[in-house]
């Protein structure tokens, strides 16, 4: 084991982050090379995929605490290959019970400022940690306590914080030294720590410890859920005890869809991820983008997005608390009246779909991991914080990072949240109710190859996943998908966004032409994770974003 976790050091340090082994077993992409790591750790001990997962999971949230931990939420999405049993576990973080709808409202009626992005307030219920234990005690081989080993180890001992930490910790590290604590555990005399200097966090551990030996009570009861509760409170949030102890995850049955042969299965809502991939797929069905130049082709794809993007602000949000037309959504004569008012020589204005709305900034957040085994057993997860290190503030004795997923609601109808996404009352503050999401954990299974793949990117993630599934349909591996250039629009605000080399400038000319209001993205955003299968030769395959820091790994 101190032999594999030096290679594993090694790998991360000279950045050949994708490896293959003969007689290959497992392919793990994450995030980060501990996670990867973590997850055959817990394979090598008997674990299953589902273990693995657990393990992953944990450790993401302790080395990667910019996009998930013990204080957030996420979705898993799994597949069982010898029944083909399918399932997503959803645990997306819920409204505290004392929220309520005008509670980021000034006097006038307009919205506060950061109120539901930074501090206390912004912190919704989280999910995560009851999300381990039923993945644990429901999917997985292991005892509980096993698969957090690798985690509780990572957050005791340390390990050596990257460039991309300390590019993220820099775009919060204002609201982050408001709070002491969270700036002891993350800052150094106030400042940025430097480059691969080992950030320890002992309480972390502890709360890893509890929830290990007591399972979901260690976390939302007890001790932990007493310590969180007061440090929500004493900073002037409005967590109570029950809050904690009636939060429940839900398994919900995955949206599916099917795209020129392509059996797909993706996220449910709480999450928009999965019936607006399936949305714009339908609405591209109609066209065969192999046969069309690719300035057509990129058109159609944007003009798919908006239309998607359009939907998930007018229709989606908690399936447990509003009625959603998913069939209608999903349904292919739908599509193809959205296909309708499609030129393939003209942008149509978002304002010709809904009203115009001013743009507002967006943020990075999330993280993503797919494994798969040499059966077909596989997990797709996205989990998150939301914002880059949540709200900023870790509850006192705990270790636990707050998530502020409470701007994912809409806090105003018509108003832009910190993505820039729009909504209405579908997605409203409600006591009790999880927040909408972006997040997309994606199987694809095109009768002889199956892909795992998601990544981070709050609003862009459906769009990244969209490029990846079409990508997947031209036959080309993950490496690929992982690093396309991408581009992106969600309806409003009404501009085409793109990295730097996903648009040619002639392609640039002829978008511009065609009606798109065109903004070259400020820094390349996703860190896309994905695994993929052959079913012929049960070869595996694997790739982690060059954006990100990430280690993928087939072997056994």
């Amino acid at each position: 084991m101190l032999k594999y976790r030096a290679v594993i050091f090694l790998l991360a340090v000279l950045g050949d982050f994708q490896v293959y082994a003969a007689g290959s077993k497992v392919a793990i992409a994450s995030a980060h090379p501990l996670a990867t790591a973590a997850g055959f750790e817990i394979i090598a001990k008997g674990g299953n995929v589902f273990d693995a997962a657990v393990a992953i999971s944990a450790t993401l949230a302790v080395v990667e605490p910019s996009g998930s931990g013990l204080g957030g939420g996420g979705y898993w999405l799994l597949h069982r290959e010898s029944d083909n049993f399918e399932i997503m576990i959803d645990g997306r973080e819920k409204a505290p019970l004392a929220a309520y709808q005008a509670m980021y409202l000034d006097k006038a009626g307009k919205v506060t400022p950061r109120l539901s992005l930074d501090g206390a307030l912004a912190a919704a219920i989280p999910g995560l940690p009851a999300a381990l234990v039923h993945l644990s005690e429901k999917y997985g081989r292991l005892p509980l306590v096993d698969s957090l080993q690798p985690a509780i180890r990572a957050a005791q001992t340390g390990f050596a914080v990257g460039e991309r930490y300390l590019k993220l910790l820099k775009f919060r590290a204002e609201v982050m030294k408001k709070h002491s604590e969270t700036a002891q555990i993350f800052l150094v005399d106030g400042d940025i720590p430097k480059a691969y200097s080992i950030l320890r966090q002992p309480d972390l551990a502890h709360s890893l410890k509890q929830l290990a030996g007591l399972g979901r009570d260690g976390f939302y009861d007890g001790e932990i859920a007493g310590k969180l509760v007061d440090a929500v409170n004493k900073a002037g949030g409005i967590w109570t005890k029950q809050d904690l102890a009636a939060y429940q995850i839900v398994e919900r049955e995955p949206v599916k869809g099917n795209y020129r042969g392509i059996k797909i299965t993706s996220a449910a809502p709480s999450s928009s991820g999965g019936i607006m991939l399936i949305e714009a797929l339908n609405i591209l069905s109609g066209y065969d983008l192999k046969q069309v130049d690719e300035l057509t082709r990129k058109h159609l794809i944007v003009e798919a997005m908006r239309r998607a993007y359009h939907d998930r602000a007018l229709y989606l949000g908690d399936a447990d608390f509003i009625d959603i037309p998913v069939k209608r959504l999903l349904n292919d004569d739908y599509a193809a009246g959205l296909r309708s008012s499609l030129r393939s020589d003209r942008a149509l204005s978002s304002t010709m779909l809904s009203g115009e709305i001013k743009s507002q900034p967006e943020g990075i957040n999330t993280t993503h991991f797919s494994i798969i085994d040499q059966e077909g057993n596989r997990v797709a997860a996205t989990l998150s914080i939301n914002f880059p290190f949540g709200a900023g503030l870790v509850a006192s004795g705990t270790g636990v990072l707050l998530n502020n997923q409470m701007d994912d609601f809409v806090a105003l109808p018509g108003a832009m949240n910190g993505y820039g996404l729009v909504g209405g009352v579908a997605n409203a503050i409600t006591p009790g109710k999880r927040m909408l999401s972006s997040m997309a954990p994606t199987f694809l299974d095109d009768g002889h190859n199956v892909a795992v793949v998601g990544t981070p990117g709050g609003s862009r993630i459906i769009s990244m996943v969209l490029l990846a599934a079409l990508d997947f349909a031209e036959g080309h591996p993950p490496n690929s998908w992982v690093q396309l250039p991408r581009f992106h629009h969600q309806f409003m605000p009404d501009v085409l966004e793109y990295e730097k080399a996903a648009l040619t400038f002639d392609e640039l000319t002829g978008l511009a032409a065609m009606g798109h209001q065109l903004k070259e993205a400020r820094y390349s955003y996703g860190d896309m994770q994905a695994v993929q299968w052959n079913k012929i030769t049960h070869e595996l395959t694997a790739a982690s974003d060059h954006r990100g820091e990430g280690l993928a790994i087939v072997g056994h």
